[in-house]
């Protein structure tokens, strides 16, 4: 079987007494698409977070394939700086990452996912969310870390997510994406795997992961 570009391998995160996520191990391969399913303190966001080598594990490790890969995390709350537009704060995340072309990296996003020029904090919720999937999407990442992502956006904007994640799949890169809806798994995902009490429970076909959810099953 081919390596896997990122593995989690006991990896697990407490604070304090409060245990987030149980050692876990999860392996990712190109071309997957995994939806992450789960009610909300099961561990999703954690377990996105140290992927994303934004968390530190307390326990076990985060393993990356040859070459490494460059990931990519859309985090939940946005990570963007309020006072600067759509495009200075795209300008300047490209910079501190080293990626080649800033401008045209910033141009291209904005054009892409048709972000208005004006301050983040004047942006609506949805607006802030396709920035904070521009930001994710800076240096073209081999894995993509999605967060909740279409929680705030609208039908146009989530068809262009998709689009982007059918893209990413197209050049054998890695998407992993967390969310409430098991109908976006069932349709998006080529593998799911379901969180509950901060353990994984299931890593299956999409088409099961509704047997694998607790009654009332999510919506």
């Amino acid at each position: 079987a081919p390596a896997p570009v990122l593995a989690a391998r006991g990896v697990g995160r407490s604070y304090g007494r409060r245990l987030a996520l149980a050692p876990t191990d999860l392996e990712l391969h190109a071309g997957e698409v995994v939806g992450l399913v789960g009610p909300n303190g099961a561990g999703k966001s954690t377990l996105l977070a140290l992927l994303a080598g934004a968390l530190p594990p307390t326990t076990g490790d985060v393993a990356s394939g040859t070459p490494e890969p460059r990931v990519g995390w859309a985090p939940q709350r946005p990570a963007q700086y309020g006072h600067l537009s759509a495009r200075e704060n795209l300008e300047l995340f490209a910079r501190l990452q080293g990626v080649d072309d800033p401008v045209g990296q910033a141009q291209g996003l904005i054009d892409l996912l048709a972000l208005p020029e004006r301050r983040s904090t004047q942006l609506s919720v949805g607006n802030q969310q396709r920035l904070n999937l521009a930001l994710a999407l800076l240096g073209d990442p081999d894995v993509l870390l999605l967060d909740e992502p279409t929680a705030s956006l609208d039908p146009a904007s989530r068809t262009s997510l998709w689009a982007i994640v059918a893209r990413l799949r197209a050049r054998s890169g890695t998407t992993v994406f967390a969310t409430h809806a098991v109908e976006e798994v069932e349709r998006f995902a080529t593998r799911a795997v379901v969180l509950l009490d901060g353990q994984v429970r299931f890593d299956g076909k999409p088409s099961d992961v509704e047997a694998a959810l607790p009654e009332p099953a999510i919506t």
